[in-house]
Parts: C-alpha cells; sequence; structure tokens
C-alpha cells in the first residue's frame, strides 16, 4: 500500500507571518511613532516654491532668445519682476525702461552689436529708412513670439525637473510643471492687458543715455509730430553706432522755440555739490528760470550766507521763497543779489514772460525758543496766499505757477493757478488736485545736505526741468532728474506728459476759446470754469 505524501500544514505561513510583525514591533520599540503628514497649505506652499524656483531657473538656463531687430543683434530675455515693464539695455551707453505692461515678468532686450552688413545696406540705400520702422516691429514681433515659446518650454522643464529632484514621484512633478505652464499664461494675459503702447513716451534713462534727453524729442513736437517721432525712434536704432563713438559729447536737448524751460530745485540744505549740478543742468537744457521751493540753507545764522554766492554764476533767474530751515537773515542777504527775485506774502514777478507768486513758509524750526505751530499755521499761510492769487487775478495779472515750501499750504491754492510748487519732503509727488490745479513736489536737490552721511543709505539728488508753452503758459511736458547720493555716480532722467498731451487725448480748450470762462485765472491756462465760484473772481 502507497504511502500518501503529509498535507501541508496552512497554518505555518500564518504563524511566521505574525512572527515576523512580532519581531518588527520589538524591534521598533515601545517609544517609536508615526511621521505625522503634512498640513495641505503647507505642501502647497512647498509645492509653489518648487515651482517659482524651477520656472526661474529654467527662464534664467535657457530662457533667453538671440533676435535680429533691423540692423541691431539683441537678445531677449523674460525675468521675474514685480512691477513688469520692459527694459533695454545699450552697452556701455546705459538702458531705457519703459512702463509697457503689469505683470509678474519684465522683458529685457541687451543690444549686443551692430550688424555691419546691415547698417552698410541701410547707409548706402537710405531709402529703407522709410520702411525701417515696420522691420523693426516685424523683428521684435517675431522675437517675443519665439521668445515665449522658448520661455514656456524654459518654465515647464524648469519646474518639471525640479519637481522630480524633490518629490522623486513623476506625479508630483507633473503637477509642478502644469502649475508653472498655468502661472506664466496667467502672466501673459495680465501682461496682454495691461500692455501699454504709449508708454515710449515716457521713457526713463539711465547711464550716459541720461545726459542724452535729446533722443526722446521735443516736448512739445512729440504732441504735435507723433509720426515724427515714430522715425525719430527708428533713426535711434540706425544710429548706435554714433552713440558708442559720441559716449560724454552727446548732443543736448533742443526745445522748441515756443516752450520755456524751468528748473525746479528744493531742499538743498547746505549741500555746495548742489550749486555744480544745478549750472550743468542750466547749461545743458537752455534753462530761462531756476525756481527754488526752500530750505536751501540747514540752520538759516548769517555764518551760512556766503554757501548762497554762487547763484550769482548760475547763468538763470533765480526765483526763491523761504522754508523752514531758512531765517529773514537768509531771506535779507538773498535779497540783495542782482538775479535773484525772493517772493514772499504772495508777491509775484514776472520773468521771461512767466508769471510766478511766491510765499515764504511761516515757521522757523531752527528756533527752538518758538513753538512750532505745525500743519494750522501752514494752511493759514495757504489760505493767504489764495486770497493774493485772486488779488491778482483781479488786477488782470493772473499766475501762471505758484511756489511755496510747504505742501499743506500749496494745496490751499487749488482753483487759483494751473500749477503749484513746494517741496520739504524731500521726495517727489506729483497731482492733480480738485479743482485742477496741478501740485508738483520736488526732492531734496542736495540729497538732504549733509546731514545724509548719517543715513544708512545716501539720499538721492532730485531736480526737474518742466516744459511750458510760451504763449498760453500750460505745462507740456517734464524732465524728472535723479542722480545717485554722497559716494554714487549713478543717473536718471525720466519723460513725463500730462495726460492731456498723449497723442489721441482731448486738447484743452485754448485761452479765448467759448468753452473757457471770463475768469482771468482760467483764462491764463485754458482750463473750464469751476461752477462753485463766481465768474467775477
Amino acid at each position: 500500500m502507497a504511502r500518501q505524501a503529509p498535507e501541508p500544514n496552512r497554518s505555518i505561513p500564518a504563524a511566521l507571518t505574525r512572527l515576523r510583525r512580532h519581531y518588527s514591533s520589538r524591534r521598533a520599540g515601545p517609544t517609536s511613532t508615526l511621521v505625522p503628514t503634512p498640513h495641505p497649505w503647507v505642501r502647497a506652499l512647498g509645492l509653489t516654491a518648487v515651482v517659482l524656483l524651477g520656472a526661474w531657473l529654467g527662464l534664467l538656463i535657457v530662457g533667453s532668445v538671440r533676435a535680429p531687430v533691423g540692423p541691431m543683434d539683441t537678445s531677449m530675455t523674460l525675468r521675474p519682476s514685480l512691477s513688469g515693464g520692459t527694459k533695454i539695455n545699450v552697452s556701455p551707453l546705459g538702458a531705457l525702461e519703459f512702463d509697457s505692461h503689469v505683470a509678474p515678468i519684465r522683458l529685457d532686450v541687451d543690444v549686443d552689436r551692430l550688424d555691419p552688413a546691415r547698417s552698410e545696406a541701410l547707409v548706402e540705400h537710405p531709402e529703407r529708412l522709410s520702411g525701417l520702422q515696420d522691420e523693426v516691429a516685424r523683428d521684435v514681433a517675431d522675437g517675443t513670439t519665439e521668445l515665449a515659446v522658448r520661455s514656456c518650454v524654459a518654465v515647464v522643464s524648469g519646474a518639471t525637473a525640479l519637481g522630480l529632484a524633490v518629490y522623486r514621484r513623476p506625479r508630483r512633478a507633473l503637477a509642478a510643471g502644469g502649475l508653472a505652464l498655468a502661472l506664466l499664461a496667467a502672466s501673459g494675459i495680465c501682461a496682454y492687458a495691461t500692455w501699454n503702447p504709449k508708454s515710449v513716451l515716457e521713457p526713463k534713462f539711465s547711464g550716459l543715455l541720461s545726459s542724452a534727453p535729446s533722443v526722446v524729442g521735443n516736448a512739445r513736437s512729440i504732441v504735435t509730430e507723433f509720426d515724427v517721432y515714430q522715425q525719430e525712434l527708428a533713426r535711434l536704432v540706425t544710429n548706435v553706432t554714433k552713440l558708442y563713438d559720441a559716449t560724454s559729447t552727446l548732443p543736448t536737448y533742443r526745445p522748441d522755440p515756443s516752450t520755456m524751460r524751468v528748473l525746479h530745485v528744493s531742499d538743498i540744505h547746505l549741500n555746495p555739490a548742489a550749486w555744480h549740478i544745478i549750472g550743468s543742468l542750466v547749461e545743458q537744457y537752455g534753462i530761462d528760470v531756476i525756481i527754488d521751493s526752500g530750505d536751501t540753507m540747514d540752520h538759516g545764522t548769517a555764518a551760512e550766507n556766503g554757501f548762497l554766492d554762487p547763484i550769482a554764476d548760475l547763468g538763470a533767474p533765480y526765483i526763491w521763497v523761504r522754508g523752514n530751515h531758512d531765517s529773514r537773515i537768509t531771506q535779507a542777504y538773498l535779497s540783495r543779489m542782482k538775479n535773484v527775485h525772493v517772493l514772499d506774502d504772495g508777491g509775484a514777478v514776472t520773468v521771461a514772460g512767466l508769471r510766478i507768486a511766491g510765499f515764504g513758509d511761516p515757521q522757523f524750526t531752527p528756533d527752538r525758543s518758538i513753538v512750532a505751530q505745525g500743519d494750522p499755521a501752514e494752511r493759514m499761510t495757504g489760505i493767504r496766499f489764495a486770497s493774493a492769487l485772486r488779488d491778482q487775478a483781479r488786477a488782470h495779472t493772473p499766475v501762471d505757477v505758484a511756489v511755496t515750501h510747504n505742501p499743506v499750504a500749496a494745496r490751499e491754492t487749488d482753483g487759483e493757478v494751473p500749477l503749484v510748487l513746494a517741496g520739504h519732503v524731500h521726495h517727489r509727488e506729483t497731482e492733480v488736485l480738485a479743482l485742477g490745479t496741478r501740485l508738483k513736489i520736488e526732492g531734496s536737490t542736495g540729497g538732504g545736505g549733509l546731514r545724509a552721511v548719517q543715513n544708512q543709505k545716501p539720499e538721492k539728488v532730485r531736480a526737474s526741468v518742466l516744459y511750458l508753452d510760451r504763449t498760453t503758459r500750460r505745462l507740456q511736458a517734464w524732465d524728472e532728474i535723479t542722480l545717485g547720493g554722497l559716494g554714487l555716480t549713478t543717473a536718471e532722467v525720466s519723460r513725463h506728459l500730462p495726460e492731456e498731451n498723449h497723442p489721441g487725448a482731448t486738447p484743452s480748450p485754448s485761452p479765448g476759446s467759448p468753452t473757457s470762462s471770463p475768469s482771468p485765472t482760467a483764462l491764463s491756462w485754458g482750463r473750464p470754469p469751476d461752477p462753485r465760484k463766481p465768474f467775477w473772481r
């Protein structure tokens, strides 16, 4: 009789499994704990950080395109940015910046070189210049299209690669790449929605280009001859070689014959370097009038008066109002200088065809024996100033520009004058007030004065050139000049135009037009009448 094979014991595998679990638990020990699962928000933030870093690395490594633009070879790159915009680097001359769009990406265009063959063809065949603008537009469109495609690939690849390196899971890596693509698409939509083609009218120059404001054209011609202005931009593209050769001898600004040039300075605070800067601006821009809105001094003592002597050699009439750091002693000393016009108590003077009125600051803060009255005293001064401006209008000598030191006083002149200038706060502001007066506050032309060395970072030196129509005395445009503070050598020039002077905008009514108010004040700058004011003012 054959012997049967023993039936396998099915309980043995189960016993082995229990034994393995037993020893595993003993090795783990009684104190072992499970790793907590991260909170969903923490995981989301971590994924976002990986996506942003990976996208940035992708753009940095492969997100650049070399593209010909007219006769130039350029490199176009997208860069992360908080403010967006476009920056054109023309090495070694400097850069031009445009507020072309608002999005978390900025377009950088580096002008690498001028192609000799294409440049020579333009010189030998000048008729091609007529089509250069369209050619440049096509080249830019082709370059940006290629840049968009390359940037998408760079962003997705960078985020996916970094996601795979961090998470080691293909699904997570693909999720990072998809999120990166979605963020780039949203940024592109935002840039398209906020695209501002008129930003070319208000460029900001830095480097050596800041000494050549002529490249943006004339303040009046920008408005009346926009087509010519566009052609000049195309001409600038073809003249890069000449700009390289010109360097420090770049052409100066050539104003329209009907444009007055006013240099607005403020808060010099005993910085002797300010006089050299002002003298250079007077010469370069052909300044007709200099307006100083106060705080030229620091303590207002007689010992400081010698600091004011260079004013006599600046080469332009000097209009001055007292600031809260300027004393009556300072005012008396300036009053005796032949080319200085000291304005106070609403008095006015006509210089170079421009009617200017001023009111000194009612407070002298270095005098600690007198308690400062603060803003209430400034408002009362502004009310008195507004009354003086109305008196000028009744006498048929309406004021074109009002000047006071403190912006609090300046705001009280709203509706009585087209333009009011102030300082005091050491930073720039431009605002159109409720009744139509434009308030322009200038920064410190002395970089905060010699006390600026106490600051962690040196305060920048600021001044502005205002362009006014010689007939209507209305503001046409202004350039904001910004220089590096003590120990710095940076320079920027930023061009700005009032809204009514942009191409296609509805022009303001001219003086004497049927829509103008019979009020002398309104007639002086062509502003419609204010229904809340009696016509006889």
